[in-house]
């Protein structure tokens, strides 16, 4: 049974669909070039929106035209994408990446200038045809999942919510020990009543489980969210709207490691490669509790580095960096040496890529694992959302220690410890990285 809020939705994007292709098809009528004219989803065109903390696509755009051979075939790819889109919608249908790939799959056989019997295929690949539908969403300016576009279901949220989903009610307090999966299309859901005072995001499926059955959120009314790893585009839409229409602040619970501080900055600013997308996914008020480096180590790694340095880092003045407020660690040197983990050199390498080599260069001490470091990412800036003053000081003990920490080593240290006592305590205290 299609519900009203499908209806509704298949409305508004084949309408849409319709508009923009019959702007086109309007040029052939008139005898002129049939062009597709759209922002151009490149890394150069990529830029930091310092004030709103957003990666956001800039100015530059492209013209796919049918009359240009380079263009030609990338322009035959979207049109066909689109048709293919468009009939689903008409058709109550709910294609799959997936899906869209197979149906646009076809051989073209025709004859070359020699007389030779050429077959070439629409796209050899799902990710060829996976850069049309993104072509798609920047040209149309929505999101795949407004074309009722679905994707495998991977975020879980429980908590004191209820939500209208279809046609149904549903209260994410009554989940048993399971959780509501996030639907691929989170515009669609309703939210009906909410009695919480902020959002967990957990990196871990695992410990958003242990959180879960401990019973976190009803002690903390708080709405309990994981990404299990990299989020998908569902879950960082529906916490987006759970901070910006239910206002409930969001805070990121991840390993302390390269890899768990990249996955809070997607949710925070978005993604390199969904940057056109970053103003509806990203949750640029999302905040970073832990786990952080100096939770494990507190601050005296970082200020044995300070100490040495006469002017600071390029940019980033002594001060700046000696008015951070001083950190205690939350595992004594027993704990640590139970707990921690060697970094590997993928693991440095991926560190240099956030904040930049020279942050590396004078915390790291000197050896064969600084010098091919060195040998690879010299020269690499960074991202300049993780040259903060906070950030440099939590890369700085990450590099100088060459140690990383899973979430799960909280948790080992007991249940209650992570639930009760460190989480809120971060919390309350205001210690985080915005």
């Amino acid at each position: 049974m299609v519900t009203k809020a499908d209806l509704r939705a298949r409305a508004r994007a084949s309408e849409l669909m319709k508009k923009r292709f019959l702007e086109i098809s309007q040029l052939i009528v008139k005898g002129e070039r049939p062009v597709l004219v759209m922002p151009k989803r490149t890394l150069s065109n990529t830029i930091y929106d310092h004030k709103n903390k957003l990666l956001l696509l800039g100015p530059e755009t492209l013209k796919r035209s049918f009359t240009d051979v380079n263009e030609a075939r990338k322009f035959m790819q979207t049109v066909l994408m689109a048709s293919i889109i468009y009939d689903s919608l008409v058709n109550n249908e709910y294609p799959t990446i997936r899906d869209l790939y197979y149906r646009g799959k076809h051989t073209i056989s025709y004859r070359d200038i020699d007389g030779k019997v050429v077959h070439e295929n629409s796209w050899e690949e799902q990710k060829e045809s996976d850069s049309v539908i993104r072509d798609l969403e920047v040209f149309l300016n929505v999101l795949r999942e407004e074309l009722l576009i679905l994707s495998k279901e991977k975020g879980k949220v429980v908590g004191n919510l209820v939500i209208r989903s279809g046609d149904d009610t549903i209260d994410l307090s009554r989940m048993g020990h399971g959780a509501y999966s996030i639907e691929p299309t989170p515009d669609l859901i309703e939210f009906k009543d909410v009695d919480a005072e902020y959002v967990l995001v957990v990196e871990k499926d695992a410990v958003f489980q242990q959180l879960h059955r401990y019973g976190f959120w009803r002690r903390n009314k708080a709405i309990l969210v994981t990404s299990a790893g990299q989020p998908d585009r569902a879950t960082r839409r529906f916490v987006r709207r759970l901070n910006e229409e239910l206002k409930l602040p969001v805070y990121v619970l991840a390993d302390s490691d390269p890899y768990g501080y990249y996955i809070y900055s997607v949710f925070k600013i978005g993604s390199i490669t969904l940057s056109y997308e970053s103003e509806r996914l990203a949750t640029p008020g999302a905040k970073f509790i832990g786990v952080m480096m100096t939770d494990v180590f507190g601050d005296a790694p970082f200020t044995e580095v300070l100490a040495k340095l006469d002017k600071g880092l390029p940019g980033m003045p002594k001060s700046s960096l000696a008015r951070l407020r001083g950190k205690k660690a939350y595992l004594d040197e027993k704990e640590r040496r139970n707990y921690i983990i060697k970094a590997k050199q993928k693991d440095i390498e991926r560190a240099v890529e956030l904040v930049g080599f020279e942050v590396a260069d004078v915390c790291m001490d000197e050896g064969d694992l600084k010098s091919k470091v060195k040998k690879r990412k010299e020269g690499l800036t960074g991202y300049p959302w993780f040259r903060s003053p906070e950030w440099v000081r939590e890369l700085c003990v990450f590099f100088k220690t060459l140690s990383k920490l899973e979430i799960e080593a909280m948790a080992s240290k007991g249940l209650k410890f992570l639930a009760d006592n460190y989480v809120p305590e971060k919390i309350e205290t205001k210690d985080w990285i915005d």
